[in-house]
């Protein structure tokens, strides 16, 4: 039969939790649409072989009763291949549901691909402006209306009636998304967590980008034809190298890293200059501290680094109002006597000798590691390139050190794990990820080193 439009596969499941590598499916639908009207469908339960917890069970209805004696997903995953098969995998938040579907088929040794549309991203595009994205409010505010919901069928169905009204706003737009040309320079690229470069036909790096699915990031760049720079950048592309890093952490790292050492050209808005100037810390022969900004030094490690005086002395001038800090032992204000703060007393007068240098230098010290980490020397432990790996960040002295892998068995080894690591820059921007990563996922595993260890 000759298809006049792309099709699409509509698909919803249901897990028993939000972590597709170690949780499973539960319930899996799929509508096959042709572009005009639905044409096949596929519902069913699914045994997760493990537990659903209580509070799934609570928003979906689906207990380890109901799915005791549903098929398995090796028993349904040739019909989802079939069933998929030349369609465009279309979801309400796609990057969720491609996950557990491509994690369940790892597990068979299956690599299921798919060409993916994300209706939440789509909404946003062409329909701008709403005050929710999410399935059920999107749907009320368009008048979809939700049978069974936080079920597979009934959210699938419902993300399909919301796939025609965006084909109707703009057909073109979302037929380009599915769009199946691959270009032969991106095929092998792995879909995995990673640094990929652009290359042109020079073999010069002109971008440099980081993604946890490293194929879908390069599959976009590819599509978009959005802006002048996007074309331009495609159009230049010859060739396509990558670098997997199994890590986020690692990826952001070694992104940020090469953009600094490639500077390639269509990284305008991330690269950055060379760190030229570093805040380096001293003591004077009456025990006080000194902050000081000056040029990198060669074996001399700064608190923390910057790209211009400008940039420095800003930063300086800060932590010297938020701490009380001498503004003479910081070199913000030459003079040989009491510094202009001490005058209208926001500085304790350490420059006169008014205040002990132990009661100055908690407070410089209090700075230093607002500039650094809570912890002066810790390694992170994250994901390997592979399951038999673990990817290893080292931060000493409160600075970071670099990364490596080593054995999942050698992780608590810190011998082991000083010795995987190659070494790297530490600058303000690899500190600020870091500490960004940390934040947004706590239960990241930290082995902290006590001193004298």
């Amino acid at each position: 039969m000759l298809h006049l439009y792309p099709m699409y596969a509509v698909i919803d499941v249901e897990t028993t939790g939000g972590n597709f590598s170690s949780e499973r499916l539960t319930e899996i639908a799929i509508y096959l649409h042709d572009g005009e009207k639905i044409v096949d469908e596929f519902s069913t339960l699914l045994n997760p072989e493990q537990p659903i917890p209580y509070m799934i069970t609570r928003l979906t209805g689906i207990s380890n009763e109901m799915v005791a004696g549903a098929p398995r997903f090796c028993e349904v995953a040739r019909k989802i291949v079939e069933l998929t098969e030349g369609a465009t995998f279309v979801a309400h938040n796609a990057s969720f549901d491609y996950n557990f579907i491509r994690h369940e088929f790892r597990r068979l040794g299956y690599n299921f691909r798919r060409p993916t549309i994300c209706t939440v991203k789509m909404s946003r595009k062409l329909l701008p402006g709403l005050q929710s994205y999410s399935l059920g409010k999107l749907c009320r505010e368009l008048g979809i209306v939700i049978e069974n919901r936080h079920r597979a069928a009934g959210d699938a169905l419902a993300t399909t009636r919301l796939l025609e009204l965006l084909l109707e706003t703009d057909r073109q737009a979302i037929e380009k998304q599915s769009g199946y040309s691959i270009p032969e320079m991106i095929k092998e690229v792995p879909e995995e967590t990673g640094v990929y470069y652009l290359h042109d036909e020079q073999g010069r790096i002109i971008y440099i980008g980081k993604s946890n699915n490293m194929f879908e990031r390069l599959l976009q760049h590819f599509r978009n034809s959005e802006t002048s720079k996007a074309v331009e950048m495609r159009n230049r592309a010859a060739s396509v190298s990558y670098e997997p890093t199994g890590s986020e952490l690692i990826a952001l790292l070694l992104e940020s890293d090469e953009i600094k050492h490639h500077k390639p050209l269509f990284n305008r808005a991330q690269r950055r200059s060379v760190f030229s100037y570093g805040l380096f810390d001293f003591t004077d022969e009456n025990g006080y501290r000194h902050l000081q900004i000056g040029h990198q030094l060669n074996g001399q490690q700064p608190v923390t680094s910057f790209t211009t005086m400008e940039h420095a002395r800003k930063y300086l001038y800060g932590i010297v109002e938020r701490f009380e800090l001498c503004q003479k032992l910081c070199g913000l204000y030459e003079t040989r006597g009491a510094c202009f703060h001490y005058g209208i007393k926001q500085c304790r007068g350490a420059c006169v000798g008014a205040e002990t240098p132990e009661a100055y230098n908690r407070r410089v010290d209090a700075a230093i590691r607002l500039s650094g980490f809570m912890h002066p020397d810790f390694y992170i432990i994250d994901r390997g390139r592979h399951r038999d790996e673990a990817a290893v960040v080292k931060i000493a002295g409160g600075r970071y050190c670099g990364f490596g892998y080593v054995s999942p068995s050698e992780a608590h080894n810190t011998t082991s794990l000083d010795y995987c690591i190659s070494p790297y820059s530490d600058n303000r921007d690899t500190r600020q990820i870091i500490q960004t990563f940390l934040k947004k996922n706590p239960r990241t595993k930290i082995i902290r080193v006590q001193s004298g260890d």
